[in-house]
């Protein structure tokens, strides 16, 4: 049996993402025969940002946890179903990750009325998050080091967040006439 998507059903792209205290490297621009220059305190901690991205509106869901196990991706369906409290039903299109696949998981988003829809694998063009993901670390992250890794984690999701709907929805191609997505 195949489920239809509702008119107030809500349609989101989610997917989660590492930070680290270490920056990543990219090319930069410093003037020839000088190398540019990358401060690093030696440290690496690391943040986990699971972010959801609704493909109509831009609205955009992030949340911080230590880790990517079970239990964060769990608070993470808790967090997108207070935000989506009036959605009849909430379609995350998401990889398998076994932080989703989780039994723990799939019963919790049952209970909540979370419906997975896979994407298929070695395919993270097509998830809308992944792609606001990729734009964000060459943004706030590349080439610079955080003072500690809560600065960089809020300053990571205050970018996804204070992005404006057209924007957010913009950088990962959801308003492209190519989108894969855009009769939804």
């Amino acid at each position: 049996m195949r489920a239809a998507v509702g008119p107030h059903d809500a349609v989101l792209f989610t997917d989660w993402t590492l930070l680290r205290l270490f920056p990543p490297l990219r090319g930069a621009w410093a003037p020839t025969g000088v190398p540019g220059t990358v401060l690093i305190t030696g440290e690496n901690a690391k943040a986990v940002l699971f972010g959801a991205i609704h493909i109509r509106t831009g609205h955009r869901v992030v949340l911080s946890q230590p880790n990517a196990g079970g239990a964060a991706a769990r608070a993470f369906l808790h967090e997108l179903r207070r935000h989506y409290r009036r959605a009849p039903v909430i379609w995350l299109l998401a990889d398998r990750a076994s932080a989703h696949t989780d039994r723990q998981t799939q019963a919790l988003a049952a209970q909540l009325g979370i419906r997975f829809v896979w994407l298929p694998k070695q395919a993270s063009e097509l998830n809308g998050m992944d792609q606001l993901w990729r734009e964000l670390k060459r943004v706030v992250a590349a080439n610079r080091q955080a003072p500690n890794v809560t600065a960089l984690a809020i300053s990571a999701m205050l970018w996804v967040l204070m992005l404006s709907p057209t924007e957010a929805r913009r950088k990962p191609g959801l308003l492209s006439p190519h989108f894969w997505l855009r009769d939804m």
